[in-house]
């Protein structure tokens, strides 16, 4: 067990959004907040947990919604 999902709840703390185990075996994380605290994590998203191979974070921005919960698991 990786535990990416909760990698990024601890790493995200203070965002708002979501982490999910996608079928294919990736894992989707969209979040909202201060965009240094977001870029921060997707820098850690590019090492992930210990025990995890990360072979490619892909980033994509979008306008700021503010309609995502504090950063939760989904799914």
């Amino acid at each position: 067990m990786v535990g990416f999902r909760a990698y990024v709840i601890q790493h995200g703390a203070g965002l708002h959004g979501t982490v999910a185990n996608r079928p294919d075996g990736t894992v989707e994380c969209v979040v909202e907040g201060p965009r240094p605290r977001v870029d921060s994590l997707v820098r850690l998203l590019h090492d992930g947990p210990v025990h995890a191979r990360v072979d490619g974070v892909d980033v994509r921005s979008e306008p700021f919604g503010g309609d995502l919960p504090p950063m939760t698991v989904r799914g």
